[in-house]
Formats: structure tokens, sequence, C-alpha cells
């Protein structure tokens, strides 16, 4: 193709430049994006290990000490007449200080997701009050630094 040695040997580094070059590129591009999954995580949880401390601040102000955080509970499901082991976490569990016997889940949200009315949020409360035995679920708003009590009227605890 080429006339000149030196001119093809140029033109090959050329090419093999070009091709090391989007090489390189392609590679941090799949790297970025199996990546990114990850890295949401990291920076979702620092948001919300910083809520939840917000959150038990807010709790404290409010009258209820912590007694548990992130606190898991089993429970089992059905599934095709098989049963399966599922698992339920809260944020935290708290009681009143001026009722020790009492307990309460407390999830701690932030941004829209405060709204009880939100199918995902009311369906996440209603576990909580299936699974934990709490006499009741804290909704803590953290933008509107807000506690709400959600309660479920077909539930009744002892």
């Amino acid at each position: 193709m080429f006339d000149d040695p030196a001119a093809e040997a140029a033109a090959l580094r050329w090419v093999v430049g070009v091709a090391v070059v989007l090489v390189f590129v392609a590679f941090v591009g799949w790297w970025r994006a199996d990546t990114r999954v990850r890295r949401g995580n990291v920076r979702r949880n620092a948001v919300a290990r910083i809520g939840e401390a917000d959150a038990e601040r807010l709790l404290a102000q409010h009258g209820f000490e912590v007694v548990g955080r992130q606190v898991t509970a089993k429970w089992p499901l059905w599934i095709d007449g098989e049963e399966v082991q599922v698992h339920c976490r809260a944020d935290l569990v708290v009681r009143p200080r001026r009722d020790r016997r009492a307990r309460y889940v407390a999830e701690v949200k932030t941004g829209g997701a405060a709204d009880p009315r939100l199918p995902a949020t009311r369906r996440q409360l209603l576990e909580y009050t299936l699974v934990f035995e709490v006499d009741g679920v804290l909704l803590l708003d953290m933008e509107a630094r807000e506690i709400r009590q959600v309660e479920f009227p077909f539930f009744e605890r002892d």
C-alpha cells in the first residue's frame, strides 16, 4: 500500500495508537457504568446515616429514646405452599421516656418519600406494623423535621 516503509510504519503506529485510545475509552466507560450503582448506593447510604443521626436527635428532643438501630425481624411467607423466611429491617425502634413499656418503629425519610400516602411508604409502614411487635409506627420527615405517628385502624395493640 505504501511505497515508503517509514510512512507505512508511521501509519501503523497511528492506527495502533488510535486503537489503544479507543480501548482505553471503552474500558473507562465500562468501568464507570459497572460501578455507577455502587457509587449511588454509597452516596445514598452516607446520606441515610446522616439522616438517622439527625433523626435520633429529633426523637430525643420529643422525649423518645432509641432502643435499637437497623433492627431486623424474620417472618414466614408461603410461596406456592412452601414456607420461605423473609427479613424486614427497621431504621430505629424507640420508646417514649414517659412510658418505657411502649415501643415504636421509627422510619426515617427525606424528601417526597416522607409522605405516608405514597404506596411504597405506606406498604413499608404497614409491614412494620405487622412484623414488629410495637405499639405504633413513627414516620420521620427529616426535611420538615417532623415526627408523624401513622396508625392503621384495623390493628389494635394491647
